[in-house]
């Protein structure tokens, strides 16, 4: 990956982790429930942000490396590793 796109992510995450103590807080404080939902929700977007921008990366680099080798075992693995997190994701 390349430093820029880490740093970005890194920060992203820094980002939620803060939002994350912020919800801790909330609840220790007996924050209104609105508010506390408010935020979960505003974590939960930038959680997708995120994970979509993953996904970017890993398409245009190891997904694509994958698919036009001439190992047609690598490309059913990295297939099979999409397959596999996107039926994780619809289960929960």
């Amino acid at each position: 990956m390349a430093p820029t796109d880490k740093t970005h992510l890194l920060n992203r995450a820094r980002s939620i982790q803060g939002h994350m103590g912020a919800i801790v807080r909330m609840l220790e404080d007996d924050a209104y429930c609105v508010d506390i939902i408010k935020q979960t929700q505003a974590i939960q977007k930038a959680i997708d942000k995120m994970n979509a921008r993953i996904l970017e990366k890993h398409m245009n680099e190891c997904v694509t490396t994958a698919i036009r080798s001439n190992r047609p075992d690598e490309r059913e693995r990295v297939i099979g590793e999409l397959l596999e997190v996107f039926e994780t994701a619809n289960k929960l």
